[in-house]
């Protein structure tokens, strides 16, 4: 239940930011992929696969929103604790991602 109710923060943010996220179902031959941050028609759009785990989701997003610069927007501290946390457990980007431009 943590891990949603995660989720629905880091969507309300990244949305905050101006990025636009998809549900979707993704396949791919013999795994699954939680998703990835794409530009379409200069929209940022974040891709995220309807089957994976909440906790895939939830790693996704932080990956994606650890990204941009965060230190102008409030957050709740719980979140801004995940958000740090969970950066320093995970180096790297989730496979087949790109950052958002500077």
């Amino acid at each position: 239940m943590e891990d949603q109710k995660h989720i629905a923060q880091l969507e309300e943010l990244a949305e905050r930011l101006g990025i636009t996220i998809r549900h979707e179902s993704m396949r791919s031959e013999g795994s699954t992929h939680a998703g990835g941050l794409c530009r379409i028609h200069g929209q940022e759009v974040l891709l995220l696969n309807k089957k994976a785990t909440p906790m895939e989701k939830r790693h996704l997003l932080v990956e994606v929103l650890k990204r941009y610069d965060l230190s102008g927007i409030y957050l709740l501290p719980s979140l801004r604790k995940l958000l740090d946390r969970q950066g320093d457990e995970a180096p790297g980007p989730p496979q087949g991602e790109s950052a958002p431009p500077t």
